[in-house]
């Protein structure tokens, strides 16, 4: 009975995220489902991509989080158009919360939607919101035993953000070691290390994004 249970649960987000896709679809919209651990940088990564990217294509934000408005403010900051999902408690976002969520936001003056999804490394990666890639970030405070850990979000991911280089003096991390690692387990991914605290390295993040934009 439960595993009859957890099946049709996934089915049916399975087929909501479907339906997101083919409305993205429509209107033409690209859209990035952020993942990551807490800390990571997920919503500075919105922050400066929105503001690198603001006066040459229009950009709108899904922000997740389990409670509070705060990143939501942040990114509100940018001029950025932001809707807020808190989950209540639910470790991810699902296709049905991201559907409710488009009902604030008129996509249509819309070119990329970012999902900034639920600070987790196991369970967003399971769950497909209708989004066209995926992109995971870890901070080298982390460690690079986590591709090891968590490879699931490295497996449904098509690219990887290896940040806080600036801080790599100080922890007992090897970036190449996360890149060999996570590329054995997707070697399709793409990866770029920044540090978005100084904006290192951050402009191949960027145009990685604009390829993606241009080629839709």
């Amino acid at each position: 009975m439960k595993i009859s249970v957890v099946k049709d649960i996934l089915d049916a987000s399975a087929r909501i995220a479907e339906e997101n896709r083919l409305y993205f679809k429509e209107n033409q919209i690209m859209v990035i489902n952020l993942m990551s651990s807490p800390g990571s940088g997920k919503t500075t990564l919105l922050e400066k991509t929105i503001g690198a990217l603001k006066n040459k294509v229009r950009i709108g934000v899904i922000e997740g989080d389990i409670q509070s408005t705060y990143d939501a403010e942040r990114i509100q900051k940018t001029g950025a158009p932001v809707v807020q999902i808190n989950t209540g408690g639910a470790c991810h976002l699902d296709g049905n919360m991201i559907r409710e969520a488009l009902k604030k936001m008129d996509i249509k003056d819309l070119d990329i939607l970012f999902i900034e999804n639920v600070g987790n490394l196991v369970c967003p990666a399971s769950f497909n919101l209708g989004e066209n890639f995926k992109v995971v970030i870890l901070s080298v405070a982390e460690g690079d035993d986590k591709p090891l850990k968590y490879p699931l979000i490295f497996q449904e991911s098509s690219a990887l953000i290896i940040n806080k280089m600036d801080l790599l003096p100080f922890c007992d991390c090897n970036p190449e070691l996360i890149e060999e690692r996570a590329l054995k387990i997707n070697p399709q991914l793409a990866v770029f290390r920044v540090s978005l605290r100084t904006g290192e390295r951050l402009e191949k993040w960027i145009d990685w994004v604009k390829q993606r934009v241009s080629s839709r």
